[in-house]
């Protein structure tokens, strides 16, 4: 992306985040790249299954620093690599309160 565009679509950004408000809990849902390559994996799309392992690297890297200096409002981050939310009613249970906590419910 040319650095004109890049400016371009940043000021939009900007300024369309400028009229919303930021949610009451950002959930981030932390996980490793093997994580991230079984689900994949798991859901089976065929437009993810040409991801390189260079790719998701790269992207976790960015959404690792992004949720680092994260300062909109409330933040909880899951660590979801050894979490099974989906099949384990126990793990979403954990989870569920752990947004009532940080909501105050």
């Amino acid at each position: 992306m040319s650095s004109r565009d890049f400016e371009n679509y940043y000021t939009l950004f900007k300024t369309m985040s400028s009229q919303v408000s930021p949610p009451d809990l950002l959930i981030y849902l932390k996980a490793d790249i093997p994580k991230l390559i079984g689900n994949i994996a798991n859901r089976g799309r065929d437009y993810e299954g040409n991801i390189s392992i260079e790719y998701l690297k790269r992207l976790n890297e960015r959404y690792e620093n992004w949720i680092s200096n994260y300062q909109d409002g409330n933040l909880l981050i899951v660590d979801v690599d050894n979490k099974d939310f989906i099949n384990k009613q126990e793990d979403m249970d954990n989870i569920v309160a752990q947004v009532k906590e940080k909501l105050g419910i």
